[in-house]
């Protein structure tokens, strides 16, 4: 294919490199669980496992892991989510008056088979508080055992309320929405804060909310229970810069925008630009990673809205199946990125993680490294090693 826009005639800008997360090769987070470490939890399950052991075996299992990233060429490494069962659940029910239970999904993902469990949220008392939060300590093991930049991923705050609405919100603890949000903001603040006074200086936002509001279908779900979608994006905007106002000036915060992941199905279609100005100009985050793997998320158009001073990486890599992509394919949507955005702004990555739930998506580990591997290379090729 033609030389790249932007690099030098040996192929290499040096000036391009990154110091800094996010890093030109980067992944989501979350990985394929082990069968070590599936079997370990069904045995947990079963009674057939003490809690204390089945640490035991999450310690070695994420060791083993984290090796593994590394020898992939990674620089940022992730537990692989090994400790959690879901990319959302473990984080906020653990959150200070903050509580799950069984109860019916309103939001369905597309496939027609199995649907991830019925496990809802809601609030049971004031927001605002923090009681040491059990994830923290699980950074606090990751960070132990790799020299590179440990990276945390935490389900964004809009999270506890897009799916549920009032259901979420008793009207008899909070009458005024205004206050739950401005309350959760400061839940996460603390809670961030405490990631931070534990050394992490890497840490990532999910936030498939603002992706499922580029979707009219969904839009109309939080019309249709009263609520007005147009409003949604400033709302949510305030609750991320109250979640990161107190971080140290070296740490650095990413959002990750994805429409569904589980067994390899989605929820929402629709290109960025409903939400594109709010996301990328009102929220104080460093860097973006966005879902781009299949027309489902429309254009590069929205990436004109992205200040100099922000970092997007760009999911060109799909997580939901096993098949290798074209190399020269990807580099060519990289240059049509282009159009947009800086080549300087860029960086790569799978779309989404590989496992947003323990029972992951529809591929072998050794698709899932080989896919790793490939983006390391590219990144190489694009950038400079």
């Amino acid at each position: 294919m033609p030389a790249f826009t932007g690099m030098t005639a040996k192929g290499v800008n040096r000036t391009m490199q990154r110091t800094k997360p996010p890093f030109r090769a980067d992944h989501v987070g979350s990985l394929l669980r082990t069968a070590a470490l599936k079997a370990a939890r069904d045995r947990r399950k079963n009674g057939e496992l003490s809690e204390q052991a089945l640490t035991e075996i999450e310690d070695r299992e994420i060791a083993a892991l984290i090796r593994k990233q590394e020898d992939v060429g990674l620089r940022s490494i992730t537990d692989g989510e090994y400790r959690r069962i879901s990319w959302n659940y473990d984080f906020l029910e653990r959150l200070d008056n903050v509580e799950s239970y069984v109860g019916e999904r309103k939001i369905k993902f597309a496939a027609t088979g199995p649907q991830p469990r019925p496990i809802l949220l809601r609030v049971v008392g004031k927001l605002g508080g923090y009681k040491p939060h059990p994830m923290v300590e699980h950074f606090k093991f990751l960070k132990a055992h790799t020299r590179r930049t440990a990276k945390v991923t935490i389900p964004s705050p809009s999270s506890l309320h897009f799916r549920y609405g009032r259901d979420a919100v008793p009207e008899s603890i909070y009458p005024s929405m205004d206050e739950f949000y401005s309350d959760l903001g400061q839940s996460y603040r603390k809670a961030v804060r405490a990631f931070a006074d534990a050394g992490c200086r890497y840490l990532q936002l999910d936030e498939v909310n603002f992706a499922y509001l580029c979707d009219p279908a969904l839009r109309q779900v939080i019309a249709d229970r009263g609520e007005d979608p147009a409003a949604l994006p400033a709302i949510y905007a305030g609750m991320l810069n109250a979640a990161i106002s107190d971080i140290p000036p070296d740490m650095t915060i990413t959002m990750h925008l994805c429409r569904g992941n589980f067994r390899s199905s989605f929820v929402a279609s629709g290109g960025y630009e409903p939400v594109a100005e709010t996301l990328f100009n009102t929220i104080n985050v460093h860097g973006y990673f966005m879902e781009y793997d299949t027309e489902r998320a429309g254009g590069f158009e929205p990436l004109r809205f992205v200040p100099k001073n922000k970092t997007v990486v760009l999911g060109l890599v799909t997580t939901k199946s096993g098949a290798l992509e074209d190399k020269d394919g990807i580099k060519r949507r990289i240059e049509q990125a282009q159009k947009f955005i800086d080549l300087d702004q860029l960086c790569l990555s799978p779309q989404c993680g590989f496992a947003s739930t323990e029972e992951g998506n529809a591929l072998a580990e050794n698709e899932q490294w080989s896919k790793l591997r490939m983006i390391v290379e590219i990144a190489d090729e694009v950038w400079g090693h």
